[in-house]
């Protein structure tokens, strides 16, 4: 199983970025879905999860300006990011929780650079 993060980039404060996260390979099913981003020098950190069943979390500092979804026929998770400010650079990872006949397993994708400057 893996999972490919795309739709990183260079930004303009305030712009926007539409953050991807396609989920390949045998499973059993997808649980949860999480972005995650880490800045640097400092330690990784939660930005938003989305249940199977579309239920979200936020964490504070993206509240009202960001947006996880997802497809599950696509097994892809999306981070739609609005009012970027420079402190949202970082790289961001996307993370899921994938049922397998060994039970539930973690993965995590290689990461996609976001970087909000003028």
């Amino acid at each position: 199983v893996q999972l490919q993060a795309s739709g990183g980039g260079l930004v303009q404060p305030g712009g926007s970025l539409r953050l991807s996260c396609a989920a390949s390979g045998s499973s059993l099913g997808i649980n949860t879905m999480r972005w995650y981003r880490q800045a640097p020098g400092k330690q990784r950190e939660l930005v938003a999860g989305i249940t199977s069943g579309g239920s979200t979390n936020y964490v504070d500092f993206v509240k009202g300006r960001f947006t996880i979804s997802r497809d599950n026929a696509k097994n892809t998770v999306y981070l739609q990011m609005n009012s970027l400010r420079p402190e949202d650079t970082a790289v961001y990872y996307c993370n899921a929780d994938l049922r397998t006949r060994f039970g539930l397993m973690a993965y995590w994708g290689q990461g996609t650079q976001v970087t909000v400057s003028s």
